[in-house]
């Protein structure tokens, strides 16, 4: 798919994107890349940031600056956005994109799995949001903040309640901040995807399935597909750039039809038996676990 915008059109932004080492985050960061912003990215593991900020500035030239952080801690962050400040210059864009989310049954869920999730997506995208809103106010900036949600926020997640929960109090910080801080310049808006494969989350979501959707993993879908990592990159692409400065707390959904034709959630679960439930288990241990032991390279 080419793209819909024309080259430079994000010169002279200068974007985070929380979790833009890998997966959704990577992806619109190379768009943003591409487009001629400054870009910045963050997560816990900085040799995958290292490498992605590589690779992109080799294929397109530009700045990518890498800063490791866990968004869960509220004083990390605000280190992190005053490092940015500091030795870059004030953002004028954030991308909320850093998540965790796995399926399970609320019965089983400990407290320590609910706040897994709540203190990334809930905690850590406010933490953000704050350091970013507050340094804007005070110096007299525009912003433009996007955080990427779900289309459960609407309709309620069963088996992926911590998320759910999490993405909806996005939601609402989304509408609330758009009022609060619509009279300093500062847009605040919501990406809703779909389907959109990526390892990550699919070994948590999906454990098993196929990333093309070629198992059935489309059934429901009005449009028969998943969806293609260029639609989201330039609905991304859209709400960062200038011309639609009068767009601010909305949450787009981006899913091909399947929320307006049957929720788009994991409501099909209930039919799986305890034996099932523990395979599913397994499988998201495993990448758990993969996951643990690159972080400690």
């Amino acid at each position: 798919m080419s793209s819909m915008f024309k080259d430079g059109l994000l010169a002279g932004k200068r974007i985070l994107v929380t979790g833009g080492g890998t997966g959704l985050g990577r992806e619109m960061a190379e768009d943003y890349l591409r487009l001629g912003a400054e870009l910045h990215i963050c997560g816990r593991r900085k040799s995958v940031l290292d490498d992605t900020a590589t690779e992109l500035m080799d294929r397109y030239g530009g700045s990518v600056k890498t800063h490791a952080v866990d968004i869960r801690v509220a004083e990390a962050v605000d280190e992190m956005i005053g490092e940015i400040w500091a030795g870059s210059g004030p953002l004028t864009g954030l991308v909320n994109n850093a998540a965790g989310n796995f399926i399970s049954p609320t019965k089983d869920l400990s407290a320590r799995g609910f706040d897994a999730i709540a203190n990334i997506v809930f905690h850590g995208s406010f933490y953000v949001t704050h350091a970013c809103g507050r340094r804007w106010i005070e110096g007299g900036l525009k912003g433009s903040v996007i955080s990427i949600l779900t289309t459960w926020i609407w309709n309620g997640g069963p088996f992926t309640v911590p998320s759910a929960m999490s993405k909806a109090g996005v939601n609402i910080m989304t509408k609330s901040l758009a009022a609060e801080w619509g009279p300093y310049g500062i847009r605040l808006n919501a990406i809703a995807p779909g389907p959109f494969p990526t390892k990550g989350a699919w070994e948590r979501l999906n454990p098993g399935a196929k990333t093309d959707g070629s198992d059935g993993g489309r059934d429901g879908i009005p449009m028969g597909r998943n969806g293609e990592m260029d639609e989201l990159k330039n609905l991304a692409t859209f709400l960062m750039a200038d011309g639609c400065d009068y767009l601010t707390g909305q949450t787009i959904a981006i899913d091909g039809g399947s929320y307006s034709a049957g929720g788009g959630n994991f409501s099909r679960l209930s039919k799986m038996s305890e034996e099932e439930w523990s395979g599913m288990r397994e499988m998201i241990r495993s990448a758990n676990d993969k996951d643990k032991a690159q972080r400690s390279v």
